[in-house]
């Protein structure tokens, strides 16, 4: 578990989008993005909704930058990103069954 000012300057970042999908090749700029963002190292929440963790305020920022290079011409991308302590205060629910939020990585990923 992440050291109480590391909860507070530790944060994730997410990106929420609705692309559409209706033809070949709005199908193939989704499918280019999603990429992009699994490249980068986010994981699915949900449909549309990624996260990633990030060390520090400026490593999110420079994982916001490369999102913004890769945003697609057509639909709505959202990015927001909040600390650390701020996610762990998220609830999940399966159904009914509440379930604990997801653990930053063990250790830092570098790409």
């Amino acid at each position: 578990m992440p050291s109480e000012t590391a909860q507070f300057r530790a944060m994730w970042i997410f990106a929420l989008f609705d692309l559409p999908v209706d033809t070949k090749e709005l199908r193939r700029e989704y499918v280019w993005f999603r990429k992009a963002l699994l490249k980068e190292g986010f994981v699915m929440l949900q449909y549309s909704v990624y996260a990633r963790y990030g060390a520090s305020e400026e490593s999110v920022e420079a994982v916001r930058a490369h999102v913004q290079r890769a945003l697609p011409p057509h639909g709505q991308v959202r990015v927001l990103a909040v600390t650390d302590h701020q996610f762990g205060k998220m609830e999940v629910y399966f159904g009914k069954k509440r379930r604990r939020v997801e653990d930053p990585p063990a250790q830092m990923l570098l790409f």
